[in-house]
């Protein structure tokens, strides 16, 4: 029997796979409003793949990045507005700006046990909301602020899109390389036993403040990205009600992988306009959603994604084994040699 030589694993093929789409899909669309919604699911996902290190790595309730998200978009704007910096640049420091909000943030609330530290960012969420409307002179108040347009070749959808899917894959790849290597290890360790990783000698606290850091930057990048594309910013784009979208993104895609929240994101990014006849139902959507994968994929899509691509790499391992009859036979018939009898 002879081996077969070994092929690419259909994860390392997926996501070998994933800049190629992305790069195919603005051609595959029909107008510029799909490739709209499509670019904002890439905004959406650069948030999400912080995040997701924070709760589906880390094990750590954050339901308030939606307020990170608010302080980069801001930023943004002000910076690009009052100094005339370039918006790029002004993109850079909103997600500087992030890091270190997701820092101070972290400081005394990652301490808090789960459901008081969930409180705390809630909490951080909507006292980032009050003050937006409250600093009339600073950020517009209600009224909110004209946003501004990235520079050429990104001041069309197109090149929009193709700036946020370059980002989108950096920070991809910067999540996927923190989860699989020693870090990774390292949250999954603390999200199973808290009490267990600090026996093996794991820096908690040093850890959950890194990457709910990294997650600050990401939500700073993504409000940047979102306050540009929507082209005019209010306060209200940035309820509670988004933020529980990333939340829920996450807890459907499933604990401890990149595809299930990527996934998460996509399904709750589309559903509204795929249901647009229901679109007055939209939080019911939500929930029975939300529902039916705790029911019935209660460890998530990714978890389900995960075990369809091991049944089949297990069946590529049997079949990579391939009989050959006829040199067996040979095998078989060749008559062995006399033993020699001990002296």
């Amino acid at each position: 029997m002879t081996k077969q030589p070994a092929k690419p694993g259909l994860r390392l093929q997926l996501a070998r796979a994933t800049p190629l789409i992305a790069l195919i899909l603005p051609f595959a669309v029909g107008n510029e409003y799909q490739l709209h919604v499509l670019t904002v699911i890439g905004i959406y996902w650069v948030l999400v793949a912080g995040l997701n290190l924070v709760i589906g790595f880390a094990g750590q309730l954050s339901v308030g990045h939606v307020g990170l998200l608010a302080i980069g978009a801001y930023a943004t704007v002000i910076i690009t507005a009052r100094w005339g910096v370039d918006p790029l640049v002004a993109m850079a420091l909103a997600g500087a700006l992030g890091g270190v909000c997701g820092f101070l943030l972290g400081l005394p609330s990652l301490r808090l046990p789960g459901f008081y530290f969930a409180m705390a960012t809630l909490a951080f969420s909507l006292i980032v909301t009050e003050q937006l409307v409250a600093h009339n002179t600073l950020t517009g108040g209600g009224a909110g602020m004209s946003a501004p347009q990235f520079q050429a070749p990104f001041d069309t959808a197109r090149g929009f899109y193709y700036l946020v899917v370059v980002i989108a894959l950096v920070i991809t790849w910067l999540a996927w390389n923190i989860g699989r290597r020693m870090w990774g290890r390292g949250l999954i360790a603390l999200r199973d036993s808290e009490v267990a990783a600090v026996a093996v000698g794991i820096p908690v606290f040093r850890l959950k403040l890194a990457v709910f850091t990294f997650s600050g930057v990401t939500a700073g990048v993504a409000g940047g990205l979102f306050a540009s594309l929507q082209g005019y910013i209010t306060p209200e784009a940035f309820m509670f009600e988004l933020g529980m979208f990333f939340f829920i993104c996450i807890i459907i895609g499933g604990n401890g992988n990149i595809v299930g929240p990527f996934a998460g994101t996509v399904i709750l990014t589309l559903l509204p306009e795929v249901a647009a006849p229901l679109a007055k139902m939209g939080n019911l959507l939500y929930g029975v959603l939300l529902l039916v994968s705790v029911l019935l994929i209660p460890k998530g899509i990714g978890s389900a994604v995960s075990a369809w691509v091991d049944r089949h790499r297990e069946r590529r391992r049997a079949a990579a084994i391939v009989p050959q009859p006829a040199q067996l036979a040979a095998a078989l018939a060749k008559p062995m040699p006399p033993r020699k009898e001990s002296a």
